[in-house]
């Protein structure tokens, strides 16, 4: 080593802590016998439980203090390594390996020894600096005692704010082995040495699989802790037998050893009133954001023949007044699109519109559907429960299919209407209610009240401002304004491109009946988007073929006599028609034997005779 690269190394020695108040001269001393030694990249510099002699101050590079995968710390340039070898011959602590090719200076214990013993200067240097450290030790270890201080209060506030708690606390093992509880678990276990006992126990079957299946699902790396709410309610038997539900938060934590697990309950017994309420809530909202236009889905109100003009503008006539309204018109013709209409042109826009199928709730549960109960009213009333014109209060309420109403309920519907207050079920208190009353039916009211099936005088309240909404038949090329939007609307929702409709194919929607009116519509749209292949769809042998009435009443009046096979296959296409009517229904009020008046047992033999199988 030359004179400049001596110089050098003991000016940077002079920069390295250990060294520091080292004079020069003595450094000089010390770097005559230096080694420098070169280390490439992830190379093994010494491992944990080598015995040493050699301390190591890095020249350049860099390297990871560790023990297998754990890595306690990094040393670069100018830090020590490996001092303790210089004074005694025990193991390393710790492995020490390059992160990147690395230069080290390695000073040997008997140099060192040497120099301590010959040069007062090289011992007064070394002595000042562990002098230093030993001083900052002190002062370190005064630090640590203020933290262990401020720790143990940290712990004393806590255990008061476990202890405190009035949610019950148990902490547990990866083995589900209780190691804490808080006096809120023991009370809710009715248990107070529960320490070391299965968690699991304490808990019913389902329950107690479910806290199993949460703690077994969670990934097994614990640098990544979790908190979540426990996905249901979870029953807790205490030692005396008693039941509790529960709801509640399952925590993890712990680190590459241990694992633990924090759960807090909470008694949610006394919860049930207000839950009740929200649940009220919930229901309402639900009302809210029903989808009242199902009849045609969200197409709305399309129109250009005059006679559905007149519907609309008999809407903007009524919808500002507070005038009770009744809507009338076949089965599928769009009454409810109507009634949200007239809600939403109103000035209770900005309230809710509830709406109540008649024909849909059990005549036992209707009373209370509309009013509400109170608990214990009837079997089954475990909690109050307000009714719909209660949530309609200042909003509108939609009865659809009145004519369904019982003829016993008609006569607190007429109060409603007439004075706008009810008595809930089981309620001895009278409720008032500000409400606007839309009706719909596809009924002949007036020919109901007349053969007794429907109070005279509640349709005359209902019937204040009628409006009869057409049959789709009725409405002229309406239908095929209809028909292009919902075409255009099913191939976004079904990702489905198909040609336009042609003339050809319009007048198949106007030869059309449509019995069903716009919700049949809607049906064969979407069957015929379903269907559609490279953008065509068959129109022919999606709408009912209406050519075969032509055939029968031309044969009729030409007075041609029909053979055996052309009655069947008349007959056939006959049963076909049916069916297609009735949305391949067979049985009940509406259905394809109803129409034909044959029994359904008759009407399904004729069926498999026939051979007529349902299009997919």
């Amino acid at each position: 080593m030359n004179k400049s690269q001596l110089n050098e190394i003991v000016d940077f020695l002079n920069k390295v802590s250990f060294f520091s108040e080292v004079a020069k001269t003595s450094l000089m001393e010390l770097c005559k016998d230096l080694k420098a030694e070169f280390f490439e990249k992830n190379e093994c510099i010494f491992q944990k439980g080598d015995i040493g002699d050699v301390m190591y101050v890095i020249f350049n590079g860099k390297v990871k203090v560790h023990e297998n995968n754990h890595v306690y710390g990094y040393l670069s340039q100018g830090d020590c390594f490996g001092e303790y070898a210089l004074i005694d011959n025990q193991a390393r602590s710790a492995s020490i390996t390059t992160v990147e090719d690395t230069e080290v200076l390695k000073v040997e214990r008997q140099r060192f020894v040497e120099l301590m013993s010959s040069d007062s200067g090289f011992a007064k240097g070394v002595l000042s600096v562990l002098i230093k450290r030993h001083r900052e030790l002190d002062i370190i270890q005064e630090s640590l005692a203020a933290s262990k201080r401020e720790i143990e209060l940290g712990n004393t506030k806590m255990s008061g704010l476990i202890n405190g708690a009035m949610d019950a606390i148990i902490m547990f093992d990866g083995k589900f082995r209780i190691i804490l509880t808080n006096p809120s678990a023991n009370e809710l276990l009715k248990n107070e040495d529960v320490v070391q006992r299965n968690v699991l126990f304490f808990f019913d079957e389902k329950s107690a699989a479910l806290i199993e299946s949460l703690v077994k699902s969670e990934p097994d790396d614990n640098s990544k802790p979790f908190n979540n709410y426990l996905p249901e309610v979870v029953k807790v038997i205490g030692s005396d037998d008693t039941e509790t539900l529960n709801e509640g938060t399952l925590s993890r934590y712990g680190n590459e050893n241990e694992t633990f697990y924090t759960l807090i309950l909470r008694n949610i017994d006394e919860r049930l009133i207000a839950q009740e309420k929200i649940n009220q809530l919930t229901t309402r909202t639900k009302y809210l954001e029903e989808e009242i236009m199902q009849l045609t889905n969200s197409h709305g109100i399309l129109a250009e023949d005059q006679s559905m003009v007149n519907v609309l503008n008999l809407i903007e006539q009524v919808a500002n007044t507070e005038a009770t309204v009744l809507i009338q018109g076949e089965t599928g013709t769009g009454k409810e699109l109507v009634a949200r209409a007239i809600h939403m042109a109103s000035d209770r826009n900005d309230k809710p519109l509830i709406r109540i199928n008649c024909g849909a709730i059990p005549a036992n549960l209707i009373e209370s559907e509309f009013f509400g109960h109170e608990k214990g009213a009837f079997t089954g009333a475990t909690a109050s429960r307000k009714g719909r014109f209660l949530m309609a209060d200042k909003g509108t309420i939609f009865l659809d299919e009145i004519g369904e109403l019982p003829l016993d309920l008609q006569p607190k519907l007429l109060r409603v209407i007439q004075e706008g207050e009810f008595d809930p079920l089981g309620s001895s208190s009278t409720l008032k209610v500000d409400v606007r009353i839309i009706a719909a039916t596809h009924r002949d009211l007036l020919e109901f009240s007349k053969e007794g099936k429907f109070r005279e005088d509640l349709f005359y309240r209902l019937n204040v401002f009628p409006i009869v909404v057409p049959a789709l038949r009725d409405r002229g090329e309406d239908v095929c304004l209809i028909a292009e939007r919902m075409v255009q609307q099913f191939c976004g929702k079904l990702n489905k491109s198909v040609e336009p409709l042609t003339q050809e194919q319009k007048n198949l929607f106007l030869e059309y009946q449509w019995p069903g009116n716009v919700r049949e519509l809607q049906n064969l749209v979407e069957r015929a988007i379903i269907v559609s292949k490279n953008g065509q769809i068959d129109w022919n042998a999606i709408i009912p073929n209406t050519m075969q009435k032509v055939k029968v009443n031309d044969s009729e009046s030409s007075g041609s006599i029909l053979t055996s096979l052309e009655l069947v296959q008349l007959e056939k296409e006959n049963i076909l028609k049916a069916l297609r009517q009735t949305n391949w229904k067979i049985s009940g009020e509406k259905g394809a034997a109803a129409l034909l008046r044959l029994r359904p047992t008759t009407l399904t033999s004729k069926i498999k005779a026939l051979g007529i199988v349902r299009p997919m």
